[in-house]
């Protein structure tokens, strides 16, 4: 009898914020493991709410050491969309165009955030945001102080 892989199964709450768009943004993600919780946030200097969306994830996914079983909850159909409906690899695959005219946005995030995906088991699930969502608000509010600290990041793929 062949022992069976036993993977830790997470759960990952995002959101990002902007203040203008673009604008200062920020960040916020929670972790849940079991009975351990994991709050991180990050803010930049001058980005859009689609970025500070995606950056959520994409750190959030980092602080992940083993291959995992990820439930993921955002707010942000665009993230939740594209890749549930295979539009980012489409877009990978056709070297970052959405169609023959129109180049995909953030293909430096994208490019991050699908290769952590493949690493892990996950499942991508969307939330509506502020609508009382405990986990969803308390994202907003990492996010929003993020965007307002005083240790604000130059986003460096933003060319906005």
């Amino acid at each position: 009898m062949q022992k069976k892989d036993i993977m830790i199964k997470v759960e990952i709450y995002t959101d990002g914020a902007c203040s203008g768009n673009p604008g200062p943004g920020g960040y916020g993600a929670i972790l849940k493991y079991g009975d351990t919780i994991k709050e991180i946030s990050q803010g930049y200097k001058h980005t859009t709410n689609n970025r500070m969306e995606m950056r959520a994830l994409i750190a959030a996914l980092q602080q992940l050491k083993a291959k995992c079983d990820v439930n993921i909850f955002s707010d942000s159909k665009y993230i939740v969309d594209a890749v549930n409906n295979g539009w980012a690899k489409k877009w990978r695959a056709n070297g970052w165009r959405r169609n023959k005219k129109e180049m995909a946005l953030n293909p430096d995030l994208w490019g991050a955030l699908l290769d952590l995906l493949d690493k892990h088991n996950c499942t991508l699930s969307w939330v509506k945001g502020h609508a009382g969502h405990f986990e969803n608000e308390r994202c907003d509010q990492l996010a929003v102080e993020a965007c307002t600290s005083a240790n604000l990041l130059e986003d460096t793929g933003f060319a906005g």
